[in-house]
């Protein structure tokens, strides 16, 4: 096999003024023409680093390349210029980004950002690169290209940024792919359709792929190859069979053990809160007829959340899934009032939430608190984790001293496993899953009975989704905590939750018990969402490949709307090929 990219005893820095850190220490390997290579391992492993290295886009200073080669196509990227690795980037090299958010311009619009490599690498006229953006906005499986086309990144939700991202980086059909976390931020079908794009692509191209992942049933069906970091160094790599089923190292072990399955039964928990008198059956939260409309402007309106009901009991965790752009982030913000509300009514303990002044509100966010799901945007970039989580403790009155504020935040710090040290840091200086975790302990300073957890583990690779789950689950039973989990993975969904809601096009279309929802599933889009998740087994994501294959062997992605499932009519539904 021709090989397109091999780095050799790649080494990168990072130096600060008291000391010298070694992110990346002695990493080799190969990818060949046509290869699909992954690369997994926790957050903070160097995953990133390596890949950003190859592209030249590390900050400089303070990282450097200490040591190693980096060729591609025979060539040492260290030679080239500047100037060269622009021309490379987006038209040889291109690159998904982890981040979508802060890897987008946010005063440019979407279509724009698209166009721009088309018009700068093939030369296309604006009117042609405007077109090819279009499509390229139809195969990632975004709706209402011609509206989309003229918003901006934050008038999209974080599943819809991924897809954009992607867009970009397969605009110019690249001979190499870095993917970043590609599907963080996607629910399980869009993810399938991303996956199957990028495979197409590589069928029809030839192109190599570098896939950088926590999501092992990811690495099962996509990978040919699998590289496993730990602590800036290899510790195993191999073909993908031998990685799933002849593990040798134990921090490989560690990661297989640690992925829940959708088919493995749901752990008993102790129940969340026993009744004792006719007050306390009624819930803690009670959402009637919640809506949530948007104007899109020239008499379009996005009807985000429409027309929803649910409760939620205390110490009872109600999971919300759905595809990206459903509604469920919305659900969230419309509870907590980040948003106001179009209609219907939002009651905490009996209170309505909507109705509240502002110094009311300020006053219940004591009780009620947000794990947002872009813990970078969501982050001041110009405080300390110190201040950042302390600011909530300030603003409730809940410290006394500069002293207790330290010490608490580094409880809070070292509760969601990070070094307490870390509290005179900024942002910037972490991977993207420390930052959830730091937004996590910012969410549990103030204590709160209610948190919303909007997608809380989605930048966390998957031993420390373990934990925190984990922890998730002993602060519920610790303090009777209530939570609604919004989430795409279903197999997290279903180990922590008692209740599972479905929502789809801002609707909730199916409820029930987490169980009896995974066991029997009624709706159809429900079926399809459980048909779409990636099992970290490579002979099952193999067999199911090759159904796909054999029952849409003449379908072509790229004339294909990306959707699974299209509604023709109210509850009529029509299923698409899982392309």
């Amino acid at each position: 096999m021709e090989t397109i990219l091999e780095v050799k005893n790649l080494t990168v820095s990072f130096q600060n003024r008291e000391q010298e850190f070694a992110a990346v220490r002695g990493v080799s390997f190969e990818v060949g023409k046509g290869e699909t290579l992954g690369i997994v391992g926790e957050s903070g492993s160097g995953k990133s680093v390596t890949a950003r290295s190859i592209m030249r886009l590390l900050p400089s200073p303070p990282s450097y390349m200490k040591d190693g080669e980096i060729t591609f196509l025979g060539k040492n990227l260290a030679d080239y210029s500047e100037r060269e690795m622009e021309n490379i980037r987006g038209r040889d090299i291109g690159m998904i980004f982890q981040d979508p958010m802060t890897s987008l311009n946010p005063t440019i619009k979407i279509g724009e950002q698209i166009s721009e490599s088309l018009i700068k690498h093939q030369h296309l006229s604006k009117k042609e690169a405007k077109l090819q953006a279009m499509e390229m906005l139809r195969l990632v499986g975004i709706r209402n290209r011609e509206v989309r086309y003229n918003q901006y990144p934050h008038e999209f939700s974080g599943g819809m940024r991924q897809r954009v991202m992607i867009a970009i980086a397969l605009a110019c059909r690249p001979a190499l792919l870095i993917a970043d976390e590609p599907t963080t931020a996607l629910d399980v079908t869009i993810q399938a359709q991303i996956l199957s794009l990028m495979k197409h692509i590589q069928e029809k191209f030839g192109t190599s792929i570098i896939l950088i992942t926590h999501d092992l049933g990811v690495v099962a069906g996509m990978c040919d190859r699998v590289v496993v970091m730990k602590e800036g160094v290899i510790v195993e790599s191999g073909t993908t069979e031998e990685i799933f089923e002849k593990p040798t190292h134990p921090y490989t072990l560690k990661l297989l053990n640690a992925l829940p399955r959708l088919d493995e039964k749901k752990k008993a928990k102790p129940a969340p809160h026993i009744l004792t008198s006719a007050d306390d059956a009624r819930p803690l939260l009670e959402v009637r007829s919640l809506r949530q409309h948007f104007d899109l402007g020239k008499g379009n309106v996005l009807k985000a959340v429409n027309d929803i009901s649910f409760h939620i009991h205390e110490g009872e965790t109600l999971g919300l899934v759905g595809e990206s752009g459903s509604g469920k982030s919305t659900t969230g913000r419309a509870i907590l009032r980040l948003h106001q509300p179009t209609g219907g009514e939002v009651l905490y303990q009996g209170m309505a939430v909507n109705r509240l002044s502002s110094s009311e509100m300020k006053t219940m966010r004591r009780y009620m608190q947000m794990i947002f799901q872009d813990p970078y945007a969501s982050l001041n970039p110009r405080l300390k984790v110190l201040d950042i989580i302390g600011e909530a403790l300030d603003v409730h009155r809940l410290v006394g001293s500069r002293e207790e504020r330290k010490r608490r935040v580094e409880e809070l710090l070292d509760m969601v496993g990070l070094d307490p040290a870390f509290a005179m840091r900024y942002p910037h200086e972490f991977s993207g899953g420390q930052r959830q975790r730091i937004g996590i302990a910012r969410a549990l300073a103030v204590e709160p009975k209610f948190i919303v957890c909007d997608e809380p583990l989605s930048a966390l690779d998957v031993s420390i989704q373990s934990q925190v789950v984990k922890l998730l689950e002993e602060l519920q039973q610790r303090l009777c905590l209530t939570y609604l989990f919004i989430a795409h993975d279903l197999s997290m969904v279903k180990h922590i939750s008692d209740r599972v809601a479905v929502m789809y096009m801002g609707k909730i279309v199916e409820l029930a018990e987490s169980e009896e929802l995974y066991a029997n599933p009624q709706h159809a889009y429900t079926k399809s969402l459980f048909e779409a998740i990636p099992v970290p087994d490579p002979k099952i994501e193999a067999r199911k490949k090759r159904v796909i294959q054999e029952d849409y062997s003449a379908v072509d992605p790229f004339q294909v709307e990306h959707s699974r499932l299209v509604e023709v009519s109210q509850g009529h539904w029509v299923a698409m090929p899982a392309v």
